[in-house]
């Protein structure tokens, strides 16, 4: 896993969640820092979080743009290096959130079934189950939109799951 994953609080069963994009330098990255974020205040001790991309640029730092828009919650994607999605990594994730319907589809292939899930199906409303655009090559104001639609997806997603992640 990459460095960029949170190490899970001593006892107890360790959740894995595992956020996939395309490369692994805008949304799933942003995902991450923003779900690290929300994990820990809720004080939910025993979750592991990673990201990858299904055509990642190995290596690749987080888009301009993408570390950006969370820095200014105060969050950082500065030490974020892009990864590829293995099946190892599939693997070790109990939850598997892809932006779209290629993501879903390369996770299962790598063995995933039964594990994923687009990050929006824990949403209400019209929005529960739509992809999540990529906004590489887009502006700072479409990166702030993004980041905003999956900090709303990343809330209703614990909340779904508040009954085996709290402590």
């Amino acid at each position: 896993m990459t460095e960029s994953r949170m190490q899970p609080g001593s006892g107890g069963t360790t959740y894995n969640i595992l956020f996939v994009c395309t490369g692994n330098t805008c949304r799933s990255p942003m995902a991450l820092a923003l779900a690290r974020d929300a994990v820990a205040r809720r004080g939910f001790a025993n979750v592991a979080l990673d990201s990858a991309g299904i055509a990642a640029a190995v290596g690749e730092p987080a888009a301009d743009n993408a570390r950006a828009a969370v820095a200014e919650l105060g969050l950082s994607l500065d030490q974020h290096r892009a990864s590829q999605l293995t099946e190892d990594r599939v693997r070790w994730a109990d939850l598997i959130l892809g932006m779209g319907p290629a993501h879903i589809d390369a996770a299962e292939r790598l063995s995933g079934e039964g594990k994923t899930s687009l990050i929006t199906e824990f949403l209400d409303g019209p929005e529960a189950g739509r992809p999540v655009p990529d906004p590489i090559l887009g502006d700072l104001d479409l990166y702030r939109a993004t980041r905003d639609r999956l900090q709303t997806a990343i809330d209703a997603m614990l909340d779904h799951l508040e009954p085996i992640l709290a402590p």
